[in-house]
Order: C-alpha cells, then structure tokens, then sequence
C-alpha cells in the first residue's frame, strides 16, 4: 500500500514527519533509485527501495516509548555540532534509535519523552492538541500579586503570548521564588522569554508532567519506560 513518504519515513523511527520533509525537500531521499524532492510523493515501503542519506530504511521495528528525567547541561537533539552533551547519551541500555518529542533547552530540566514512534510524537508534540504541561520555574525576586495577575492575563512577546495557567507560589524569600505553572503550547523558551519580559530572570526551569506522565521519583539523568496507561492516556489526549 503505498503512503506518503514522510509517513513512512517516520513510522521507520528515523526521525519525525516534520523533520522527514526537511528532509525530502533537501534532496536526501530516494525511492528505488530516483531522488524524490515532493512532498506529496508516496512508496510502498514493502515493496519500493527507499533511502534516507544513503541508508536502505526499514518500516519493521519495536516501538520505543521513554520518559527521561533531563538534567540541564544537555541539548535535546540526537547530535550536537558544537559537541556538547545531547539526551541520547543518557539512554544506555536502548538498542533502537529514539528521538525527542518536543524539546527542552539546554538551561532546562525535567520530563522529556523520545520515541521511534513518528505518529505518536506528532501527535503528542502538535500544538492543536493542548496537551498540559507542568513547570516548576525559580524566578530572581519575590512575586508581588499584581505581578501574578499580570502574568496570569498574558505577556506578549514578538512570536506569542506567554500566559501561564494555575500559576501559584510554592516558596519565597527576598532574593528568590519558586513557581509552579502550566502551560498547553508555547514557542521555544517562552517560559524563559516571557519571564524576562516580566523583568524577572529565570533561575531553574524544571518540566515535571506532559499530560498524564509525571516525573515521580525518575532520578535526574535516568529514564524508563512508558506504560501503555501513559501512552494510551496522551493519544486519547491528543485526539480530544
């Protein structure tokens, strides 16, 4: 049966759907020999030869679903050009290549999900489908009330809007503050950029649920498998 190619390439766990039609635009997939640049090109993966830089892909897989518990210090990215330490150097133990859904930057901690599961991760990454997100945010200062309010109604940045929802004060002193918030889409570093705009500098940025999954006692730098609770949880959430 033939599928369009970024499909299949993502069913294959090379890389996510989105990425795969980078990917085809560039010049870097072939389907039985032929260049293909169109997004719109479709193969049968049981029957076409199709490649992606060179390398003959394979639709018949396990698939892999993690939680890791990121510590800051590593870019969430399968490799780094600038060297730096990625989140697949934390997965010893996995035999198949698994890739972030979502992200979270290198200043930043907490719940992060990889998987060989294209389907899922665009279903669980795509921004229409709003699925919550908890943060634990240290911020410079002490938040006055009518600072919350003022986040709690938005702050517009240049892309977006930075409006946190349930956002509460868990502890405090004059020179710091600790702050829980959820947030169900955002552009990349809003948490960071909206504060800033605020006028408050962020210290630590921890992720500590995406919908149902939660950290709970994951160590920071370990990870483990999800299970079919959690993985049918956030499809059921993603297709609400």
């Amino acid at each position: 049966m033939k599928e369009r190619l970024q499909k299949i390439i993502s069913a294959a766990g090379i890389t996510s759907r989105r990425h795969a039609e980078t990917l085809i635009i560039a010049g870097r997939v072939s389907v039985n020999g032929v260049v293909i640049k169109e997004l719109g090109a479709k193969a049968d993966a049981a029957k076409d030869v199709i490649r992606v830089e060179g390398k003959v892909i394979s639709v018949e897989k396990n698939n892999f679903y993690i939680a890791l518990n990121k510590p800051a210090g590593y870019v969430t990215t399968l490799s780094d050009p600038q060297k730096r330490p990625t989140v697949v150097d934390l997965l010893a133990g996995v035999s198949e290549r698994v890739y972030p859904v979502g992200r979270l930057d290198y200043d930043s901690a907490g719940l992060l999900l990889l998987t060989n599961d294209g389907d899922f991760a665009q279903k669980v990454q795509h921004p229409r489908f709003q699925i919550p997100k908890v943060y634990r945010v240290k911020i410079q200062g002490r938040l006055s009330k009518e600072e919350l309010k003022k986040l709690s109604k938005g702050i517009k940045l240049p892309d977006s809007i930075f409006k946190p929802e349930n956002i509460q004060i868990e502890k405090f002193n004059e020179r710091s503050c600790w702050l829980r918030l959820t947030l169900k889409e955002g552009k990349n570093r809003i948490i960071r950029r909206g504060f800033e705009a605020a006028g408050r500098r962020v210290g630590r940025l921890v992720r500590e649920s995406i919908g149902t999954v939660a950290l709970g006692s994951l160590k920071e730098g370990s990870w483990r498998n999800l299970t079919k609770k959690e993985i049918t949880s956030l499809l059921n959430s993603a297709l609400a």
